[in-house]
């Protein structure tokens, strides 16, 4: 009886029963981390049994941490207009913490944005993006990721929420879209956690304009 009463702590989201299709998702996600070659085949029956043997959402915290805090080499600087680098980052990490990228700045072909009980905001209106099409792993465990893309940026969004939101946010500005358009690939995991995408206009723009957000 005191495991029983110990799984279920009032006011306190993560010691909830988790379902199949919770456990599923998860084992989803171990799936395409080994495929990634993120996890050998070991580790990868290591946490399918943990996460089939999980009871709570917490218990699903451990096993999928580290699948998303990844730490790629810091982008080297890229010319831009008056001759000033843009400054390049690779990963944006939050843990019980803030981490914002703001202004101009350099995005990677790929970027990986993790938040642990943290809150993350990737502003995108003036950033300066390396490829075509951008891939940002944004995961969020406990904690909130918010990517902010202008009007013209096309954004795909493929997450995985369990017990959380994971997709578009209300836009503030209509899309405008054309064939040149870049495009934003979102995916990754929220465990009682947020990632959302949504278009702002342009830094400056008053607020009387573009209403509150």
């Amino acid at each position: 009886m005191g495991e029983l009463e110990g799984t279920n702590v009032p006011g306190d989201p993560s010691r909830m029963r988790i379902s199949d299709a919770d456990r599923h998702r998860v084992a989803e996600v171990l799936r395409e981390a080994a495929g990634e070659g993120r996890l050998d085949l070991d580790e990868l029956d290591e946490r399918l049994e943990l996460t089939f043997a999980a009871k709570t959402y917490a218990d699903l915290v451990p096993i999928t941490a580290d699948l998303h805090a990844a730490h790629p080499a810091p982008s080297a600087p890229v010319p831009r207009a008056g001759g000033v680098p843009a400054v390049g980052h690779a990963s944006s990490t939050a843990i019980m913490g803030e981490c914002k990228r703001r202004g101009v700045w350099q995005v990677p072909a790929h970027h990986a944005a993790f938040s642990l009980m943290g809150s993350i905001t990737l502003d995108l209106r003036q950033a300066v993006l390396s490829a075509r099409e951008t891939v940002i792993n944004a995961s969020a465990i406990m904690g909130d990721v918010k990517i902010i893309i202008p009007a013209h940026m096309h954004a795909v969004v493929d997450g995985t929420p369990i017990m959380g939101d994971y997709g578009q946010g209300k836009d503030k500005v209509a899309a405008d879209l054309g064939p040149d358009s870049p495009t934003i690939r979102v995916r990754g995991l929220a465990l009682m956690g947020s990632v959302q995408v949504v278009r702002l206009p342009p830094p400056g723009t008053p607020r009387r304009i573009m209403g509150t957000y």
